[in-house]
């Protein structure tokens, strides 16, 4: 085995592939070869060599193989550091590609690629199926958003979406008179290569980098979300948008007499609920009043395919992109007080121990008393405002009747172990020009928890009758954790002192459990964050397979059709049963497009989901570009190789990179979550209170650089 390393793989790939070569492991082909102890490590280097270009193949036993190793499909999801991952239809784990396999592949794109080394099913040390791109089938992205920069008789454009690595050459002539500091959309006309980068020319001019409203409009451009409405969809919006006549009240229950509100942000416009609340005896009588959207948007129509197009209403920092025109999402199909309007009413009668005993979903007309907003509410529940409370004497027995029933759906949901992550949302502060001035955690009070409880019992009243009325219908389901990620969980936790059950399948109240005890601790929000990175995500399926999260076995969502599709969808099923119209023909007719709507409805709010975080985190770096050398107190949420990430009061969280830790070289020691000095002693952990200094805020990245204002005290 003395030869050169091209050598040597010949001959092996000659032993491998002899007629007489049966698979073998790497221990039996150094025995059969005679490769010394001390040359085992080359023969590894030498047989993944040849893995990776495909000649052999591993089995899941470790055995190596001759011949080709079986070429499968996947999407590339790309990383911003340059690896990425294949992920495959009905397979749960995703393939790992390094950067010296991605074989030119861009995100998005749909690939031909090998397995280059299996994961074995005992393995604990994190590592994971890996693999080559061969070939690239067909390309993602045809238009991509950045920053156009000029040269003498060129120029480039730097992607904003970070996992396109690579910049788009523009040649002259095709800038459309973009100048350096524009950002614009690009047509690709050129995917480039390994060694090439890609090309194309320019089609819109969004605006200079610095005008108000050039960061939001480049997200929207670059999650390509429909600004505008066809003229054809808002033409249909007018004709539809009329006042509630007598003709649409009839055959309806009048609920006009009913004493109920809406509750909602004091900035909110489309108010799509209502709630009520009587108590007789011991009995709650609780309504839930859902603005009737498809009265106004039926099937098939103009606005109906556009509203499925759009999947759901996208809330951004400085902006709503609706799914239905304003003219009805802040018009007739808003709830607004002292107005006539359709609904439908989920009607539930709840005892003293929370369960729903009886229920009746009708179409109704109603007319609400009053437009609260959650502070409004909180403050006359908690007594913080007296003449708030004079104002709305007649609506605060109800008020206090909704926070005793919330209280006790609460607790009965915390019993059978609904999971609730706590994490504050932000909330941004915008001037005029959309330059945030603030930014704050947004704070849940006992009027959001009223809210939040009522639509859940909702959700689960209306999933449950029409799953045992077995008509086709669309379910919100959360599935049950991937054992390998749970047992993966249960590690880590034990270095800090916690335990979780992991048997044939974790159930919700092991995870319930563990946030409890993790409650008020250091290592609070990085528990809670690990255990929510080991849940599947949550989305719309036509068949029901429960809601692991909040512990339901009957779970969908009703409650808000002005802003997701999925609701508009199942309240004409739910009408189409009241009116008795659910023939044959329509069961075969929703069995046939349900699959599709769920995946549809579960894709674009996947695309408003993060386009909703990426403009959050660029205000948040552009607050923090204000404060360059300002310093903050924080708490330190996460430890990695490369740094401590440290979270502030506000929820803005930026990186201490090691390399800005000057006072000593710190190594980071994984079982523990720690940093620690080699030659100061000095430690950060999880957990710890610390002051930081802001060094830089990199809008481009969206990345916050800080660095600590002193060592931590040796420990």
């Amino acid at each position: 085995m003395d030869e050169t390393f091209e050598k040597r793989k010949k001959v092996i790939y000659d032993f491998i592939c002899d007629d007489l070569y049966v698979p073998m492991k790497i221990k039996e082909i150094a025995i059969i070869l005679q490769v010394p102890r001390e040359q085992r490590e080359e023969l590894k280097e030498v047989l993944d060599a040849l893995e990776a270009e495909g000649k052999i193949f591993v089995s899941k036993k470790g055995k190596y193989a001759k011949g080709h190793a079986r070429h499968l499909i996947g999407m590339f999801q790309a990383n911003a550091r340059g690896f990425g991952f294949v992920i495959r239809d009905g397979e749960e784990e995703d393939v790992y590609i390094a950067e010296e396999n991605t074989g030119g592949a861009l995100h998005g794109d749909q690939v031909e690629f090998v397995i280059t080394r299996q994961k074995d099913v005992h393995e604990t040390d994190g590592k994971r199926t890996e693999g080559k791109i061969v070939r690239v089938i067909s390309h993602g992205t045809t238009r991509v958003v950045g920053l156009y920069e000029k040269s003498k008789n060129y120029g480039f454009v730097l992607p904003d979406d970070r996992k396109l690595w690579k910049d788009i050459f523009i040649p002259s002539g095709k800038e459309k008179g973009a100048m350096d500091g524009h950002k614009v959309v690009v047509e690709l006309t050129s995917y480039g290569s390994e060694e090439k980068n890609p090309e194309g020319f320019v089609v819109e001019i969004i605006g200079h980098v610095n005008d108000p409203g050039t960061d939001i409009m480049s997200i929207v451009k670059g999650f390509d979300l429909p600004v505008e409405f066809p003229e054809k969809v808002m033409n249909q919006a007018e004709r539809v948008g009329k006042d509630v006549s007598e003709a649409d009240m009839a055959g309806r229950m009048d609920l006009r007499g009913w004493q109920m509100v809406t509750i909602d942000g004091e900035d909110a416009k489309d108010l799509d609920d209502a709630v009520s609340l009587t108590k007789e005896g011991g009995h709650y009588r609780l309504g839930v009043h859902i603005a009737d959207v498809t009265n106004y948007v039926q099937e098939n129509s103009a606005l109906d395919r556009e509203a499925l197009k759009r999947g759901t209403s996208v809330y951004l920092a400085d902006r709503v992109i609706p799914m239905l025109p304003h003219k009805l999402s802040n018009g007739i199909c808003s709830l607004n007080a002292g107005e006539d309007r359709l609904a439908l009413s989920c009607i539930m009668t709840v005892n003293a121990k929370g369960e729903v005993i009886d229920s009746e979903i009708a179409e109704t007309v109603i007319r609400v008393d009053a437009r609260m907003s959650y502070t409004s509410v909180a403050k006359i529940l908690t007594g913080q405002d007296p003449e708030e409370a004079e104002k709305y004497q007649e609506l605060t027995p109800m008020f206090e009747r909704m926070a005793e029933l919330s209280g006790i759906l609460r607790e009965r949901r915390h019993q059978r172990g609904s999971i609730d992550f706590d994490f504050p949302e932000t909330k941004l502060l915008l001037d005029e020009d959309g330059r945030p001035v603030d930014i704050k955690p947004y704070e849940r009070n006992v009027a959001t928890k009223i809210i939040e409880d009522f639509m859940l019992l909702a959700n689960e009243t209306v999933a449950e009758e029409y799953y045992w009325r077995e008509l086709p219908f669309l379910y919100r389901t959360h599935e049950t954790p991937d054992d390998d990620k749970m047992k993966k969980l249960s590690t880590l936790i034990n270095n800090f002192g916690y335990h979780i059950h992991v048997g044939n399948e974790v159930r919700p109240k092991e995870v319930q459990k563990l946030l409890g005890k993790a409650e008020g601790t250091p290592e609070e929000a990085m528990i809670s964050r690990l255990a929510l990175r080991s849940m599947k995500q949550a989305k719309y399926t036509w068949e029901n397979t429960g809601h692991f999260g909040l512990a339901a076995k009957y779970y969908t969502h009703f409650t808000s059709p002005i802003r997701r599709y999925p609701d508009l969808q199942i309240h004409r099923i739910i009408k189409e049963n009241i009116r008795g119209r659910m023939t044959e023909e329509r069961i075969a007719h929703y069995e046939k497009i349900l699959p599709d709507v769920a995946m549809q409805s579960s894709t674009m709010e996947r695309r408003a989901e993060e386009a909703e975080r990426e403009t959050v985190k660029l205000k948040k770096v552009e607050y923090m570009e204000e404060r360059i050398g300002q310093e903050f107190e924080g708490v330190i949420s996460g430890i990695t190789k490369w740094g401590a990430y440290v979270e502030l009061p506000n929820t803005i969280e930026g990186l201490v990179h090691v390399a800005n830790m000057t006072d000593d070289h710190y190594e980071y020691c994984e079982d523990r979550y720690e940093l620690a000095g080699e030659h100061t002693g000095n430690v950060y952990k999880l957990g710890q209170e610390v002051k930081v200094r802001v060094l830089d805020a990199d809008k481009i990245q969206r990345t916050i650089d800080f660095a600590f204002c002193e060592a931590a005290e040796a420990v």
